[in-house]
């Protein structure tokens, strides 16, 4: 069966890794570079930058608590350079695995019609096509808002901005929020609306005062126009280089008319990935998901897999979510609010152990119903992010946090959430 898929980030690849598992003829099509958003211009650019950011930290912190005397700079032109040679060395690495997989590479732009893709001034038919073109940050309708960056355009900076207005009020802005900041940048956020504020209020005001404690952040804030030195806003004129962080807008304007699209563009897809037209599958941001990698990569599965005449359904139960700041902001949250409740500070241990001194140690935060099933749960901690996907697993599983009680865990370890699992256990 010739399968192509469009779009070569995590949902295209792992469609098309599943569709050639399966002896299927395969062939993704790219316009750019291997990865998507993902590798090249999003979380692995956060990873590079906030990997100095929090070295930065670790270093006056040791500084100003006199174990060690440094002397230190930090050069972005350097700190790019090195960026984007890791970039290019994983989308290398990236580009291998998806050949050995059987998985044919086409760079070009495509157009689709029924039975076949142009790709350039190839013609390629299709049995079956899976769209995961992405999405691009979204442009809110703000005067002078082409004057302003976005995440795509902060590896072409020359230097450090002096002065950074972010706007926006999501996971990019604090994450870009925190980088910078670190970095040396003064740094002021504006968001419409609450600052996080679809995160836990005990979790939220614990990022904003410890981990963005010299961000200034604008809240219910609106922003009327920006111009090459500043932005003016519903509060007041705010003077720096303006970022934009107003989430995302679904590459799908090439199929209008092809299969259907929701009001905000994203592509319409039921629980088994498939588009309003027979044989036609989408996965990933242009589906105007959960926009995260790893939910991007389930839904590329799933898509891959039903086109591929295996049947799956998508699961978005008890997804684990993270921010990357100073510490990694771990989550999964179900949006039930009934259950008992749990709160202990983070635990002094690999990467937190020099935090003592100043009571940043982070912040772990448990809640469950009477069932033991966890209604949610929340960690601020050096590896609040490795524990979440193996808790959600269990949460997926109808595991009981009861069953807690028996937990061993390694030490030392900067994981609560054990603790609060075994306490809420016999209470």
């Amino acid at each position: 069966m010739k399968c192509v898929v469009i779009g070569g980030g995590p949902a295209g690849r792992a469609a098309a890794m599943e569709l050639a598992a399966l002896e299927n003829d395969v062939t993704i099509l790219e316009r750019k570079f291997i990865g998507g958003t993902c590798l090249n211009e999003g979380c692995m650019v956060v990873c590079g930058l906030n990997d100095v950011a929090r070295f930065l930290d670790e270093a006056r912190k040791l500084r100003d608590l006199g174990v060690v005397d440094l002397e230190y700079s930090a050069d972005y032109r350097r700190i790019v350079a090195g960026v984007r040679e890791t970039l290019s060395r994983i989308r290398h690495v990236t580009e291998r695995e998806t050949l050995d997989a059987g998985v044919e590479i086409i760079y070009a732009d495509a157009e689709v019609s029924e039975g076949k893709v142009i790709a350039g001034d190839d013609e390629l038919p299709y049995d079956r096509l899976i769209i995961a073109t992405g999405a691009r940050p979204g442009i809110p309708p703000i005067e002078g808002a082409e004057k302003a960056i976005t995440y795509r355009d902060v590896l072409d900076l020359e230097r450090i901005p002096e002065k950074l207005v972010i706007i926006g009020g999501g996971v990019i802005a604090a994450e870009f929020a925190g980088i910078f900041s670190s970095l040396g940048s003064d740094v002021t956020v504006v968001s419409r609306s609450e600052f996080l504020g679809k995160l836990d209020p005990l979790i939220r005001d614990y990022v904003m005062r410890k981990l963005l404690k010299d961000v200034r952040i604008l809240e219910n804030t609106s922003t009327t126009s920006i111009d090459e030195d500043g932005a003016e806003t519903s509060a007041e004129r705010i003077e720096g280089l303006t970022l934009l962080a107003t989430g995302q807008r679904p590459n799908s304007e090439f199929l209008d008319g092809f299969v259907e699209l929701r009001e905000n563009g994203a592509v319409k897809v039921n629980e088994r990935m498939e588009t309003s037209r027979k044989h036609v599958y989408a996965a990933g941001d242009v589906t105007g998901g959960q926009g995260t990698t790893p939910v991007a990569r389930m839904e590329g599965v799933v898509a891959g897999l039903n086109a591929a005449g295996v049947e799956r359904r998508i699961d978005y139960r008890y997804l684990p979510y993270a921010i990357s700041l100073g510490y990694d902001v771990g989550f999964i949250e179900t949006g039930n609010p009934e259950g008992r409740e749990a709160v202990i500070p983070g635990l002094a241990g690999p990467g937190s152990f020099w935090s003592v001194p100043e009571g940043k140690t982070g912040l772990n935060k448990v809640r469950i119903q009477d069932d033991g099933t966890a209604a949610a749960v929340y960690s601020v901690a050096p590896g609040a992010r490795l524990i979440m996907p193996y808790l959600s697993l269990l949460m997926r599983m109808g595991v009981s946090m009861y069953e807690f009680e028996g937990f061993v865990e390694t030490h030392p370890s900067t994981d609560g959430v054990y603790k609060l699992m075994r306490f809420l256990s016999r209470y």
